[in-house]
């Protein structure tokens, strides 16, 4: 405890992580949505750290400019495309994220969604609630049968994502920057020439502007009429419009994501369509993962301001100097 040293946390409330902030630290609150000039002059130049707790606030120049002595962004979630790193970088500043303790919560809502959207679980919820059953069988599905599915982006997810899809006897290629060499899958290094391979394809690769719109009209195209695009990584990743167009017209068969372009709202033309399974950016929300990645925020300030260095930094962070106790 070393309430010498203050935090501003920043975004969404949580409990765990509002606690061991407050506990630990003197701790300024940014309410989600609200602008770095909100920031007391007082407080500013005391802010050595920033606990985001979630949420869609950017943490770029501007706040950077505005925390003059900012050492650390710890932050939650395993994405951390709101964050400028390279500018975090080049200040030598320090980025955290939580990666690990979310993991196999997100590759089971992938498989979830994945079967929710081959099945038409969703749909045939609605068939039996709306009486429909009364008047005859819910129509005949697709199936996970003989499937061949693509992963975009095999980090932790995406590998946790393929070790399920593997025990459904279902082949399994990959497609990411560069081959990984401990794994037998066969590697594309084109999102086209994989969706031409297969029939379904899972994103689990992370935002930002080297992504957007990775999964265009010619990767849905190549997926075929049998095509399945499911998407837990980040919404930028899928050019929406593509996508209505391609399910509104039988380029592809269906649909289900997690993530959206522009959260916290999806299109209202993709909830109109039948042929999709929509959630609202649940895959790592249960409360066990949740408290998990709240107290690994926590823990990276802890580890950071005791002289140990962070627990989870982001790869573009760095080489931290030891911090100032």
């Amino acid at each position: 405890m070393n309430k010498s040293i203050h935090v501003l946390h920043m975004g969404l409330a949580k409990p765990v992580l509002d606690q061991g902030v407050d506990a630990a630290f003197t701790s300024h609150r940014l309410a989600a949505g609200a602008p770095a000039c909100d920031i007391p002059n007082a407080v500013a130049p005391l802010i050595r750290a920033v606990a985001a707790g979630g949420g869609h606030d950017a943490i770029d120049a501007d706040l950077m400019n505005r925390l003059p002595n900012l050492e650390l962004v710890a932050s939650f979630g395993v994405g951390y495309d709101h964050i400028d790193v390279r500018e975090a970088a080049r200040r030598g500043i320090v980025v955290t994220h939580t990666p690990d303790v979310l993991t196999g919560e997100v590759a089971d809502v992938a498989l979830g969604l994945l079967l929710a959207t081959i099945r038409r679980l969703p749909q045939a919820d609605r068939f039996l609630r709306e009486g429909r059953w009364l008047k005859g069988a819910f129509p005949l599905t697709g199936t996970l049968r003989d499937r061949k599915v693509g992963i975009l982006g095999l980090g932790r997810i995406g590998k946790a994502i393929a070790r399920r899809v593997e025990a459904f006897d279902v082949a399994v290629s990959y497609c990411g920057r560069t081959q990984q060499r401990d794994v037998a899958y066969p590697y594309y290094a084109d999102v086209t020439a994989m969706a031409h391979a297969v029939d379904t394809l899972i994103i689990a690769a992370p935002g930002g502007a080297d992504t957007t719109h990775l999964v265009d009209a010619k990767v849905m195209a190549a997926l075929g009429s049998n095509g399945i695009l499911i998407n837990v990584g980040r919404g930028n990743i899928v050019d929406e419009t593509a996508l209505v167009h391609a399910l509104s017209n039988g380029i592809i068969l269906s649909a289900g994501l997690d993530v959206f372009e522009h959260e916290p709202t999806a299109r209202p033309d993709l909830i109109a369509l039948d042929n999709t399974v929509l959630l609202p950016h649940v895959g790592s929300a249960s409360s066990h993962t949740r408290d998990a990645m709240a107290q690994l925020v926590v823990d990276n300030l802890l580890s950071w301001f005791s002289g140990k260095g962070p627990l989870t930094p982001v790869p573009e962070a760095p080489r931290p100097k030891q911090p100032a106790v």
